[in-house]
């Protein structure tokens, strides 16, 4: 497929592969008239797709989630989202992968048959930046006041919006959400603490969604000796913290080196987030490796 520029780059709208000004979607679908729909971003580097499968698993539980039938089998999926990346202008892509209900009459009640709209887009995918990395982050705090389902991947992100602009507003990285004195994840990312020695995260609840990065973190963590639990964790203990991390598809590990105005540990990225940083990366790598073999 021929590869189009970065400012028009081609898509996939049901099927059809178009350049990205000339997709539709009418006005009467669900996802625009209800946010009544699923996506995922899924990151590849060097044309290769990383945790395709996990990206593809959460996919497919967000759906059966909001009750809507997968249209895709695995296999589909993996060709759908291998043509978008090799038509992309780009080498590293994220391909953002939306699923909506479709179109029908605006009633609130489920369409007695409709089609669902399938849209797939590739993005530039910009590694985080160095000084980033090296330095760490800022974030700010926030009550999670979003809804009850925040495990599914859904396109209802106006809670999100609204939180995340609470970072932008203070020129911070990440706004990190707290629910009646509870951490639960941020806007775009999960949250995991280090407190003496042993890595803390969240465990999994509707209140957030369980990450793909996050879960190659944890495999890390199990697989080089790394302390580590799954637990609640109080905001005191967040804000006690020697060491905060966000990750996600886009960030990949960052650390949060500042929270709130106040330096988290030496306000530095700590020993344990250099260790995981440099398995993390070694990972990424041998993945990458694997699938070009």
């Amino acid at each position: 497929m021929t590869r189009a520029g970065a400012a028009n780059p081609i898509v996939c709208l049901n099927g059809e592969f178009l350049p990205l000004d000339q997709a539709r979607v009418p006005v009467m679908d669900r996802g625009f008239l209800f946010g009544d729909g699923v996506y995922e971003v899924i990151p590849a580097y060097d044309r290769q797709p990383f945790r395709l499968a996990g990206h593809l698993r959460r996919l497919d539980r967000s759906l059966a989630g909001i009750r809507l039938a997968n249209p895709h089998d695995d296999g589909k999926w993996a060709e759908l989202v291998r043509a978008v990346i090799e038509s992309a202008p780009w080498d590293d892509v994220g391909v953002l992968l939306q699923v909506t209900r479709g179109s029908g009459p605006r009633e609130h009640a489920f369409p007695a048959q409709v089609m669902p709209t399938v849209f797939l887009m590739p993005l530039a995918l910009q590694p985080p930046e160095q000084v980033a990395v090296a330095r760490g982050v800022a974030a700010v705090t926030a009550q999670d006041n979003r809804w009850l389902r925040c495990d599914l991947k859904t396109i209802s992100l106006l809670g999100n919006v609204l939180l995340r602009q609470l970072s932008v507003d203070a020129g911070c990285a990440e706004t990190i959400l707290l629910r009646d004195g509870w951490l639960t994840e941020g806007t775009a990312s999960n949250v995991l603490i280090v407190r003496d020695g042993v890595l803390l995260t969240p465990p999994e609840t509707p209140l957030l969604l369980p990450g793909i990065t996050h879960e190659v973190v944890l495999e890390l963590a199990r697989a080089h000796g790394m302390a580590h639990a799954t637990r609640p964790i109080h905001e005191d203990e967040l804000r006690a913290a020697d060491e905060i991390w966000i990750t996600s598809s886009t960030k990949e590990v960052l650390a949060v080196t500042c929270l709130d105005g106040h330096p988290v540990g030496t306000g530095r990225p700590g020993p344990i987030f250099q260790r995981m940083l440099r398995v993390y990366r070694e990972y990424k790598r041998a993945v990458m490796r694997a699938g070009r073999a």
